[in-house]
Formats: C-alpha cells, sequence, structure tokens
C-alpha cells in the first residue's frame, strides 16, 4: 500500500516537471510565432468605439398620396379668407332679366316692384312760350313725313330688334337712372316693332291702331328705358300744334296671367321734342290712350328734329307704348 503511494507521488512530480518544461518552450516560441502575424491582421482585430449618429428623415421624390394624419400648427397671424356678399347682391344681377317680348304680347317676367314713392321731377328742359290760340283754331295739312307708320320700315343700324318706321329715327339714353345703385337701376336700349293689324287680334285694334292699318310698338321688359322717336321736318315761321297718340303699356307685375298696371304716376312720363326745346315731362294714364298736344312758334325757316320722348324709370314687367297717327299741323 505504501509502495503504490510513493509510486503515485513520483508520478505527480513527473507530471508537473514535464507541464513546467512544455511551458517554458511555449513562452520562448511566442514572439517568434507573433513576429510572423502581419501587421494589418492585428489592427483589424482592434476594437474602436461606436461611432455615434443622428437619424434624418428620408426624403421623397414622388407626391404624397394620402392626407396629413395631423392638422398643420396654428400660425400666428390667421390666413385670409374669402367674404361672400350678401344674397341680396349676388342676386341683382338676375333680378330684372332682359326679356325678348313676342310681337303680340308684353314679357311676362317679373322684376323688382318700383319704389312706392315719386323721385323728385327731373329739371325742364328749354321750353317754347305756347302762344295763344283763338277758339277752333284752323289747321294746314299735316307736316310730318310718314306719320301714321304706313310707309313702310327698316332696321335701324341694322339690328333687327330696331324695326324702325321709314324716316324716323331712336335714340336712347344707356347709364344709371338716378333711382337707386341696384344692378337694375340703369337705362337700356328699348326694342321697337312696327306691327299691322293682322299681328294683333281684332279686339285690340282700337286700343292700338288710331289711324291705317299699322302700329309702332316701343318696349322693354324688365328693363328701364329713356327715349326718342324723331324725324326731321322744315318749316317756316308760324305758329304749329304738334299731336300724338299712344296707348301706356305699363305693366308692373302679372298675376295669374293679367296685367297688373303700374302703381306709381312716376312710372311712365312724356314730353315733346322740338328743334333744341319742348316741353317737360309730364306724367301718363296707364292702360289708356293718352293723346298729347302742345302748340310752338318759330320766327325764322329752318328744319329742326321734332318728336316725343318717354321715359320708364322702374325696371317694372314692361315698359311699353303703342304709338300711332301723329301729326304736326300749321294755324292758319
Amino acid at each position: 500500500m505504501n509502495t503504490i503511494t510513493t509510486l503515485s507521488k513520483q508520478s505527480i512530480l513527473y507530471l508537473a516537471l514535464l507541464v513546467f518544461l512544455l511551458t517554458a518552450c511555449q513562452r520562448e516560441a511566442l514572439p517568434e510565432a507573433i513576429a510572423d502575424v502581419p501587421a494589418v491582421t492585428i489592427e483589424a482585430t482592434l476594437a474602436s468605439p461606436a461611432a455615434t449618429w443622428t437619424a434624418v428623415p428620408a426624403v421623397s421624390l414622388e407626391e404624397p398620396t394620402g392626407a396629413p394624419t395631423e392638422p398643420p400648427p396654428a400660425t400666428s397671424t390667421p390666413l385670409p379668407t374669402s367674404t361672400l356678399a350678401p344674397a341680396s347682391t349676388l342676386a341683382s344681377a338676375t333680378d330684372t332679366p332682359e326679356a325678348t317680348p313676342v310681337p303680340t304680347e308684353a314679357s311676362t317676367n317679373t322684376p323688382p316692384p318700383a319704389p312706392t314713392s315719386p323721385p323728385p321731377p327731373a329739371a325742364p328742359p328749354a321750353t317754347a312760350v305756347p302762344p295763344t290760340l283763338p277758339p277752333n283754331p284752323q289747321l294746314g295739312v299735316n307736316l310730318l313725313p310718314n306719320p301714321s307708320f304706313e310707309e313702310g320700315h327698316y332696321n335701324q343700324d341694322g339690328i333687327p330688334e330696331l324695326q324702325l318706321p321709314n324716316r324716323w329715327r331712336l335714340e336712347w339714353d344707356a347709364g344709371p337712372t338716378g333711382v337707386g345703385n341696384e344692378a337694375w337701376d340703369v337705362y337700356v336700349r328699348p326694342e321697337i316693332r312696327v306691327l299691322s293689324a293682322s299681328f294683333l287680334p281684332p279686339a285690340e285694334h282700337a286700343l292700338y291702331i288710331y289711324d291705317g292699318q299699322h302700329t309702332v310698338k316701343i318696349f322693354k321688359g324688365g328693363g328701364a328705358v329713356n327715349f326718342r322717336l324723331l324725324t326731321d321736318v322744315t318749316l317756316d315761321p308760324g305758329t304749329y300744334v304738334i299731336e300724338a297718340k299712344m296707348f301706356a303699356d305699363i305693366i308692373e307685375r302679372w298675376e295669374d296671367g293679367q296685367k297688373v298696371w303700374a302703381g306709381d304716376p312716376y312710372a311712365a312720363e312724356f314730353r315733346f321734342l322740338v328743334g333744341n326745346g319742348g316741353t317737360v315731362w309730364t306724367t301718363q294714364r296707364f292702360g289708356q290712350v293718352n293723346v298729347h298736344n302742345f302748340t310752338f312758334t318759330i320766327d325764322q325757316s329752318q328744319t329742326i328734329p321734332v318728336g316725343v320722348g318717354l321715359r320708364g324709370r322702374y325696371a317694372i314687367a314692361n315698359n311699353g307704348w303703342f304709338m300711332d297717327d301723329f301729326s304736326l299741323r300749321r294755324v292758319q
């Protein structure tokens, strides 16, 4: 038993010595082994601190396809916004549309109502002093050309809506009426027709035709008008009487297909024009035949324009007149 123990101790010593010798040999050979390894390999194995970085958002060259998920931040100055005009202002352009009436009927569109209070009368133009006539004066022949509009017609300036009796012409105003500032408070061009009896129902002949077979209709639906129907005459010195007959077709609106005449006496006005003067504006009776006349004197031979002026201040359903049987006669 002791012998086995002794051999074991010796064996352990021999093994320890052998390990010592082997370790010594490896230590002596290590520098040569390291010397044989390339430097780059050593450097490659050296650890270096990790780099720091800051993430930035990726830039896309394509247009976004979806709506933002969050609203943009508020700004210190509010963005400008559009302001709608009041409804009454936006609708004013279409409250009085221009209509094209048929030859035998007035326009049926309904414009804004006319003012209930009349405007102040316009300043009168220069007028001739009417002479004093004897009772039942004797009058000469009619000096007007084509006085009852029986001698044909033409389109003034080639405009179909301006069908004038031959040897007569039409002038009109375009601009503010002075009544108000709405879109419809402007004078517009009227329309004119020379109508024969065949274009009118027989029941209306007496209302619109006073001599022969024709009448002149001047009108505008939904628009204010101020116009003059004129011709030229050559007169010798003397005293004259001019006369005009017309039906005032002044319609404020339509109710159940029936005409409602304008309630404002200033809705239609009339005057005579003689040379550079004439008469002041006078009102008319609506829905009736009106007969106007004016006496004047001239002191030298001259060619002058004569005729009638008519005015409808309001853009009502219809500003219209049927005219016929004009005359200009010298007092004998």
